[in-house]
């Protein structure tokens, strides 16, 4: 095995909670509400799966179906969908809404895995190439630089880069290109079956983690480090 593939959210890194994420943003605006009414505000946005990388929509509006399936083909798409999951909540500030999704694009809004760091490590003394191939619509490559992870990561496949996501072949042929190996000497680790399990059709070997909390997956990663040894 020459190359090991991540998925982002849910694999490496986990968005911070509903409720973080909106009390963050009300303290960057300077806006106080009643404590009752923000943990009503963050449930309703967590149901209506407003937070990306958060839980899907309990229910997708009619008129934002076409942005939820194509949502990681572009940045304008990615916005487009999980605002207006969010305007399904009405928010005392209009404002609101583009401060929440910016937000959760900073550095602060995401959380590595406790052994993130040792099993990319562990990889890298290995001589084994990282990648990390991901459906988003925004540059994550800050979140890593910020979490001293990006020294670890030797190539970055986003899929509005490539204007295609998960579980489409050639993402992952585009990934497994970038790191100058091929599909059958790599293993895909991700959190959802069906998009990280399409790189099993261009010849990956696939694991897949629990989509937890940080604190409930502390060593959800490290079996990745005994796959390579024993692939070797």
């Amino acid at each position: 095995m020459k190359a090991v593939l991540f998925d982002f959210s849910g694999t490496l890194f986990r968005v911070e909670s509903a409720h973080a994420w909106l009390r963050a943003v009300l303290r960057q605006r300077g806006t106080a509400l009643p404590e009752p009414e923000v943990d009503d505000f963050a449930r309703r946005l967590e149901r209506a799966g407003a937070l990306p990388g958060g839980a899907p929509p309990r229910h997708l509006p009619e008129h934002l179906v076409r942005q939820w399936a194509e949502r990681d083909t572009s940045t304008a798409l990615h916005r487009a969908a999980y605002t207006g999951l969010a305007r399904e909540v009405r928010l005392p500030d209009e404002g609101l809404y583009d401060a929440l999704y910016d937000r959760h694009m900073t550095p602060a809004a995401w959380h590595p895995y406790p052994d993130a760091a040792e099993v990319l490590r562990g990889l890298r003394e290995r001589g084994v190439r990282v990648g990390v191939v991901s459906n988003i619509g925004w540059d994550l490559r800050p979140v890593f630089r910020a979490h001293g992870l990006d020294a670890l990561v030797d190539a970055y496949t986003l899929s509005y880069e490539h204007g295609v996501q998960k579980p489409d072949p050639r993402l992952f042929r585009a990934a497994c290109a970038a790191l100058g190996r091929d599909p059958r000497d790599a293993l895909m680790v991700g959190d959802d079956r069906r998009a990280d399990g399409g790189a099993a059709d261009v010849g990956c070997a696939v694991r897949f983690v629990d989509h937890l909390p940080v604190a409930e997956r502390p060593e959800g990663l490290r079996p990745v480090l005994t796959l390579v040894d024993r692939a070797r």
